[in-house]
């Protein structure tokens, strides 16, 4: 190919590589990094030969080597698949020999975080060979030292030994026969701000203790526990749909029901879509409280026909979804509601051990100032008795008393089963609500394995973690690990998101499915990044930034937000990734920020700021975003950049300058501008 250009694809296909492995290849000889639809020059071509045709004499050496030792066997014909490249290495030396497999009875246990002398121990080495092979790593290390996993890694490689790595908490993975009994419901409120969910809650707390049967409801913030035809239902008072969405995230499934409040005078809101969306996403039942039914303007019947809308199809409306009309004032319909719950129960079949160790979930975590820490745990199996060790989290205790949940009563208990949550004190450090609480057999264990998950929670804030991108998926569906694309979608208006939801949703291929888990008006926000890290979706914006604390989570949580302001932009992205077509993405670094002073409208040029460098820096043909109360309305490129009519390559804050932007059309005094650059 003298003067040819080809793409990376259109080269993976002539030498019978993957896309991958050229674009590795080009790197480790040293050209330019790439993406899949990036040119491949005459020269790099020949060198990504020429290193294959190295390679391959390389390997059928080293097969001539060893037939030398064998008699009438046939010499292996070599293909290009069998050429294995070590990525981590500039260098490419050796290639990757096919050793006989060794059995898994003769490979070393390990465990993460494991001292000098347990490895050495482990390996049949004197605990200083483990210290002097630490020293050549680079790593000064004594006789009680904990190593990471990728340590031991390393010292495995240095030894010739094989390892497997033992999981880190057989405990939480034991199984003991034991009977599973029917257990009560665990139901979440979830719906708009005030449309009557606590009022709702109140009600049913209140009615049943005006019956003034002994242990008929209990009732803390975070757990109130009703007692109804005999049967009990455990409601999770939390904050709404974002809490037991942050649950999720953290692999725990709390909630059997969700109530969707709904309120008959107002209607569906923003935020009752967003609740619908994260129970869906979820997968748990609904149930439709239509709240308020005692207003004169209430309407349940427009509410039923609203919800059809969003995918909640009530029984009357083609659905099979239970609508239960309710009064929160009069108490109409509240019967109904619990009669729902229950039959939803029953047809789920609820059931958990009663007997053997306890494990639970944190709902609620605070300080009393007599008792000191106290958790209120929601028990999902087993049993949890006073003198129990247990862990939690990266931290450990003993239940030294275990109380009702009744508020401020402190009544004693016995024990806690999935049937009573209960108040624990014996806590050393507040746990996080969300987090798992398991009994196990001592305190040496506990102690263990908190140690170790504190150790890992340290080293995982060292490590980069690989960021949910659109890239990352596009890898994920090329390997064939996943076949869903999941978006949380958010536009400026209601015309705009049914178009874009409708472009990406037509990208669907039989072989990988769009699903838009969630779209709504307005900025991107926290609860979206939530629902994002809970389902392993991207979050696209149109039209919209996002708030403060949403890019915050979405930082920590390591999910990415893409913009667009150009539909297709978006429709193009996404297309590419399903396709495994999508290039690098160029992360956009804020350099700089500039208030419009003064709008210059240019003959042959176009409009031009008069600006005012508040911060940093502005560049020329650097990135500009041009924001309008708090709302991206442009992104395009600075095309000049001038200061007392000279043109100049920067201006630094604190002075005024002409910003000129290419194919802006509208600009007004009190603008600010945003000024990016790649990397």
């Amino acid at each position: 190919m003298k003067n040819e250009r080809l793409k990376v694809n259109e080269v993976a296909k002539r030498l019978n590589l993957s896309p991958k492995a050229v674009v590795n290849l080009l790197k480790e000889l040293g050209f330019k990094e790439r993406g899949y639809t990036s040119f491949v020059t005459a020269e790099e071509y020949e060198a990504i030969r020429r290193k294959i045709k190295e390679e391959e004499k390389l390997y059928t050496g080293k097969i001539e080597k060893k037939e030398e030792k064998k008699i009438e066997k046939k010499e292996p014909k070599v293909k290009l698949n069998d050429v294995k490249i070590q990525k981590s290495t500039p260098k490419i030396k050796k290639i990757e020999k096919k050793e006989p497999k060794i059995s898994e009875k003769f490979k070393i246990e390990v465990t993460p975080f494991m001292t000098v002398s347990e490895l050495a121990a482990a390996f049949d080495v004197l605990p200083a060979d483990i210290i002097k092979a630490c020293l050549k790593l680079g790593l000064i290390a004594t006789i009680n030292q904990r190593l990471d996993l990728d340590t031991i890694y390393l010292l495995a490689d240095e030894f010739k030994k094989e390892i497997t790595v033992k999981e880190e908490i057989p405990l939480e993975k034991k199984i003991i026969e034991v009977p599973l009994l029917p257990r009560p419901p665990v139901v979440t409120v979830i719906g708009h701000v005030d449309h009557g969910k606590t009022t709702l809650l109140d009600y049913i707390r209140n009615t049943k203790i005006a019956e003034k049967e002994v242990g008929r409801i209990t009732q803390h913030v975070g757990v109130s526990v009703v007692n109804y035809k005999n049967e009990k239902i455990i409601f999770l008072d939390t904050p709404g749909h974002e809490a037991f969405t942050a649950m999720r995230a953290r692999g725990i499934q709390v909630t059997d029901i969700a109530i969707l409040v709904v309120a008959a005078n107002e209607g569906v809101k923003p935020q009752t879509e967003e609740a619908i969306n994260h129970a869906r996403a979820a997968g748990v039942p609904i149930i439709v409280a239509i709240t308020k039914i005692d207003l004169h303007d209430a309407n349940p019947e427009r509410v039923k026909a609203q919800l059809a809308n969003y995918g909640v199809r009530v029984e009357g409306y083609g659905g099979d979804v239970i609508a239960v009309e309710t009064s929160a004032y009069t108490g109409y319909g509240i019967d109904d509601l619990l009669d729902a719950i229950l039959l939803i129960s029953h047809t789920k079949e609820l059931k958990a051990p009663f007997d053997g160790p306890g494990e639970g979930v944190v709902i609620d975590s605070r300080v009393d100032k007599g008792r000191g820490i106290i958790a209120t745990i929601l028990t999902k199996e087993g049993r949890i008795e006073k003198g129990d060790f247990f862990v939690c989290g990266d931290t450990y205790g003993k239940v030294r008393d275990i109380f009702d949940v009744i508020p401020d009563k402190f009544k004693r208990i016995e024990f806690s089963d999935p049937a009573h949550p209960c108040q624990i004190i014996g806590f050393s450090e507040i746990p996080e609500p969300g987090e798992k609480f398991i009994v196990v057999e001592n305190e040496k264990i506990a102690r263990e394995l908190a140690q170790r998950r504190k150790l890992q929670k340290q080293s995982e804030k060292f490590k980069l973690q690989k960021k949910l991108t659109l890239q990352l998926i596009q890898e994920k569906i090329q390997k064939g690990e996943t076949k869903e694309l999941k978006i949380v979608l958010k536009a400026d208006v209601m015309g705009s998101l049914e178009a874009i939801k409708h472009a990406l949703e037509e990208l669907s291929l039989e072989e990988i499915k769009i699903k838009i888990i969630h779209a709504g008006v307005g900025p991107i926000t926290k609860s979206d990044i939530l629902l994002a890290a809970a389902s392993e979706a991207i979050v696209v914006g149109y039209h919209v930034g996002a708030l403060s604390d949403a890019k915050e989570i979405a930082e920590q949580q390591r999910i990415e937000i893409r913009t667009y302001n150009i539909i297709y932009q978006a429709i193009d992205d996404i297309r590419a990734a399903m396709l495994g077509l999508l290039e690098e993405e160029k992360k956009e670094v804020l350099i700089g920020k500039a208030i419009v002073r003064k709008v210059f409208n240019i003959k042959g040029v176009g409009l031009v700021a008069g600006a005012f460098v508040l911060e940093g820096k502005i560049i020329r043909d650097g990135i500009v975003k041009v924001i309008r109360k708090d709302k991206e309305i442009f992104k395009g490129r600075i095309t000049s950049l001038k200061r007392f009519k000279e043109d100049v390559k920067e201006v630094e804050a604190n002075y005024e300058c002409g910003i000129g932007i290419g194919g802006i059309e509208d600009l007004q005094e009190e603008d600010i501008l945003e000024c990016y650059t790649e990397e």
